[in-house]
């Protein structure tokens, strides 16, 4: 079966499951999985505007994820900062919006510099979406959104009763996105762990087996062909 071009979902996330246990498995150390990781990640992103995607966002560091040893989350921290200073360049050329969502403390302040360089020097870009949940969680970035609404009512900029989802979408982190229509969470584990709960509503959820630093392109095909076999009604009635 080849994906049928008319739909291709416009905006696909990821939930990078299995750096540590890829690693685990062949005697590396886990720093060893979130560096092949990283080179998935790269092949995602060059793959996925040839397959007709729009918008990839990739879960790269939770709120959570803090309580992690120091020096995993040092080595995380250092990844990126060499991912922004490697990739950056040639994503613009590439025509690529590089987006980054979540709180932006306590990460270090060197790299919330480099993060917001980097957004505005590709901010007019057209072609594809990248964006990287960083120190990101969902009930925390409903709960931000709750506060400046609230904030807006308080100061007369804002109407309590004229709320709707739509309006409050616009508080989001991701105001202007449109919401993921597949996620895949590699490694075979079932539960999306505080990412995008308010835009995975009606989402569709793609398992596979493997681990994050051995899936590919390819497998990406595959995620999709799998999406296009899906019945997507949105709370309706199936057409047929």
């Amino acid at each position: 079966m080849q994906e049928n071009p008319d739909r291709i979902p416009k905006h696909v996330a990821f939930i990078m499951d299995g750096n540590g246990r890829w690693a685990k498995n062949k005697g590396l150390a886990r720093t060893a999985g979130h560096r092949r990781g990283v080179q998935r990640v790269k092949e995602i992103i060059r793959g996925a505007a040839g397959l007709g995607i729009e918008a990839v966002t990739f879960f790269a560091f939770s709120t959570e994820n803090w309580s992690r040893p120091k020096a995993e989350v040092a080595v995380l921290m250092r990844y990126l900062d060499n991912f922004l200073d490697k990739e950056i360049e040639a994503l613009h050329k590439s025509n690529v919006r590089f987006t980054v969502i979540g709180r932006a403390d306590p990460l270090p302040k060197y790299l919330q510099a480099k993060i917001a360089k980097c957004e505005e020097k590709t901010r007019k870009n057209s072609g594809l979406r990248v964006i990287l949940a960083l120190n990101y969680g969902g009930r925390q970035e409903i709960v931000d959104a709750a506060e400046k609404f609230a904030r807006e009512v308080l100061e007369k900029r804002a109407d309590l009763g004229g709320l709707d989802e739509e309006g409050f979408s616009r508080y989001l982190y991701t105001s202007g996105i449109p919401d993921p229509d597949l996620l895949i969470r590699t490694s075979n584990e079932m539960r999306i762990s505080n990412f995008l709960l308010w835009q995975l509503s009606y989402t569709e959820f793609y398992f596979p087996h493997k681990f994050w630093p051995d899936f590919g392109i390819e497998d990406l095909k595959e995620a999709i062909k799998e999406y296009q076999k899906r019945n997507r009604r949105f709370g309706g009635l199936d057409a047929h």
